[in-house]
């Protein structure tokens, strides 16, 4: 069998590279201690002294290696997307994308490749919080039979710059204030809308990130795109514009940004742990991936420059086909080993995936590789167990800094002789990667194309696609962060730009942020796109998280067939009392408490249940009650009233309580509260 064949074979039903990282994971429960030489420790508490209460003596081996250990554990953090959480998982294949791309993974229906991915912000720093209005971006490591092939995407499909020559720049001006580093973890500074107004190329994913899609409610729920283009080639030698984009089962769903705030305080590891706990409890993660395809010969046709990473393609315009879906279904066991030194590189790729024009990913396929010489200290990164492909890796790579391979043959250069010239090159038709040979042609130049400098247009149009509400919640997000502006002429300048995308919208900032209204008016756009609202997405009530309001006391039938019922939907279901053990209800049923009124947060609740009871001191009892009800109530949460909980909610014609569900004389109670659990936000309520 050839290796164009077998690189096209279907695998076995089983995940590859976790078989392969068996052999370096180690479980040092119950041995004995030992230095990293294997000899056995007797005492790891003191250091070898010259008596009880004299000076430490430089013989002290044990001391000298444990602490020096420990001092050069960190390695130098990514520059950008220091902070992130990520699992490993399988892809697999819908359809054969044969017709388009000759990669292995992409052939045959059913076909399964192992992934790894990583989620990440970008602007914080390791200790930064997971809930910053920011962009975000995903690694995903395919480990193919034919190499591994690295798609990075991230969460918004438009990039902050045009050429890669900016992109320092832009991280510059985004990240914190030179002088003091601060603020941590937010863009709401004069340097970076300075940059903004300054670089009108910006604005567009600006907009993005001040729109709800820069606060992501959950990584299991974010939606990611490759901004860059890139090429399919077939058996045939015949290229096709692509872009990718991940598409969560789940729907597209964000946080308010007062509990994008809050929830930063309260837990910044919130986006680290649902993940995690979805994966623990079984609840694995999915994500179709889509690809938008553009012949070559159209490369004109749009109204946008196809190879510009600053502009989308609409799905209306060009559809998504979607070829495969990704599940996370393992976490990892190590977090330095496993996401601290994953290597991603758009440059990885395999055969049937090439490069566009496009000048960001042609900086990009550069600046990865080097980062990676920086952060993990060698060129041999490749072989640290998370970045090793699955497939054999040969070539006449040696030594460098930590190589603990054994290259045992004689001869390590090409051409030879001694070695019947070995390792061999593979010709394209038996698997060996060849570029496509693009036609290349024009004069040296530092110049921008004219048609990547309509920069108002698309905003106009993403503008143009929001709800009410998802407007009102881009004006407000961008009056908080020019809010934090001291510089009047930098908010100014802001106003006079966002001008050019919508004139009310820009009016209404410059009166919030005490700046004068801008002149002009927004470009002459109508379109508008229903696949960039976040409305038009799927809403379930499958993992999301419904917190149990309940003291002693409770109706025991009632309660534990909602909860049960709940349960069989897929909700998650957390009991919250005023002290941890159990609750017992009239007619003795006892249920454990997970969270307290204190441990807890109607934040970090998607929904309650509202039952109530007795406590031991039923005035403070009733308080956090209240407490969690008017939280939930003002930011739109579902809450379903228990026939014990009346007293906590009453109507008045202050409030429509729209998404509030009664229990009492209602049969039907456990099938509605779950239907507005999917519906998750009502926006109508007042």
């Amino acid at each position: 069998m050839d290796e164009k064949t077998s690189r096209n074979q279907k695998p076995v039903d089983k995940n590859v590279k976790n078989e392969r990282l068996d052999q370096y994971r180690v479980k040092n429960t119950g041995k004995p201690m030992t230095t990293n030489q294997g000899r056995k420790i007797s005492d790891d508490q003191d250091q070898l002294k010259a008596g009880e209460r004299g000076p430490s003596l430089r013989q002290d081996w044990h001391f000298f290696e444990k602490m020096t250990h420990f001092v050069r554990e960190r390695i130098p953090p990514r520059v950008v997307h220091a902070r992130g959480y990520g699992a490993h998982g399988e892809f697999v294949c819908y359809d054969s994308m044969k017709q388009f791309t000759k990669a292995g993974f992409l052939q045959e229906p059913g076909k399964k490749t192992p992934v790894f991915v990583r989620f990440s912000t970008v602007q914080g720093d390791r200790g930064s919080k997971d809930t910053a209005r920011d962009l975000r971006c995903w690694g995903t490591k395919f480990y193919t039979e034919e190499g591994n092939y690295d798609l990075t995407t991230i969460a918004m499909p438009v990039l902050i710059n045009i050429d890669a020559m900016k992109f320092p720049d832009a991280m510059h001006a985004y990240q914190s204030e030179p002088r003091t580093d601060m603020p941590t973890a937010s863009g709401a500074h004069d340097n970076f809308w300075d940059y903004v107004a300054n670089n009108p190329e910006a604005l567009h994913m600006v907009q993005w990130i001040m729109s709800d899609r820069g606060i992501i409610s959950s990584y299991r729920m974010m939606e990611s795109w490759s901004i860059n283009t890139y090429l399919f080639v077939n058996e045939q030698e015949v290229p096709t514009f692509v872009r990718f984009v991940w598409k969560p089962v789940l729907g597209v769903h964000s946080l308010l940004q007062d509990e994008a705030q809050k929830i930063g305080g309260i837990d910044p590891d919130f986006h680290r742990r649902d993940l995690k706990g979805a994966i623990d409890r079984g609840a694995y993660p999915e994500y179709e991936l889509g690809v938008q395809l553009i012949p070559m010969e159209d490369e004109f046709k749009y109204d946008f420059d196809v190879l510009d990473p600053s502009k989308f393609w609409p799905e209306e315009v060009v559809p998504v086909h979607l070829i495969g879906k990704m599940t996370l279904n393992r976490n990892v066991d190590n977090a330095f080993a496993e996401l601290e030194q994953v290597a991603f590189n758009p440059a990885n790729v395999v055969p049937g995936i090439d490069f566009s024009n496009d000048p960001v990913l042609q900086g990009r396929l550069i600046a990865y590789q080097s980062a990676q010489y920086h952060r993990l200290g060698s060129g041999n990164f490749q072989d640290l167990p998370i970045n090793q492909p699955i497939c054999p890796f040969h070539n006449n790579q040696r030594q460098g800094y930590m190589r603990y391979r054994i290259d045992v043959d004689h001869v390590n250069y090409h051409e030879n002789s001694l070695a019947n010239n070995t390792p061999y090159t593979t010709p394209p038709e038996k698997g060996g990667y060849a570029h496509y040979p693009k036609k290349v042609e024009g004069h040296v130049t530092r110049n921008r194309s004219e048609s990547f400098k309509d920069y108002f247009t698309q905003p106009r149009i993403f503008w143009n696609s929001m709800t009410p509400v998802e407007k009102q919640h881009t004006m407000e997000a961008f009056s908080y962060q020019l809010g934090k502006v001291k510089s009047e002429s930098v908010r100014q300048q802001n106003v006079n730009l966002l001008v050019n995308v919508d004139k009310e919208m820009a009016c209404i900032i410059a009166d919030n942020i005490g700046v004068d209204r801008p002149s002009g008016s927004h470009v002459p756009v109508s379109t508008s796109y229903p696949s960039l609202s976040q409305a038009n997405t799927p809403h379930y009530a499958y993992t999301q998280k419904v917190g149990v309001l309940i003291g002693n006391g409770f109706n025991g039938n009632e309660v534990t067939n909602t909860i049960t019922f709940l349960q069989q939907c897929g909700v998650i279901v957390v009991i919250v009392s005023e002290t941890l053990g159990t609750i017992t209800g009239t007619d003795g049923t006892k249920l454990k408490v997970d969270e307290t009124f204190l441990t807890s947060s109607p934040y970090l609740l998607d929904s309650l249940y509202v039952v109530g009871g007795s406590s031991k001191n039923q005035a403070k009892f009733n308080q956090e009650m209240m407490h969690f009800v008017q939280n939930a109530y003002k930011h739109y949460k579902p809450i379903g009233i228990a026939s014990t909980g009346q007293s906590f909610i009453q109507s008045s014609e202050k409030n429509n309580l729209a998404g509030v569900i009664f229990a009492a004389n209602n049969p039907n109670f456990k099938d509605e509260f779950v239907s507005a659990i999917a519906k998750q936000r009502f926006w109508k309520r007042k």
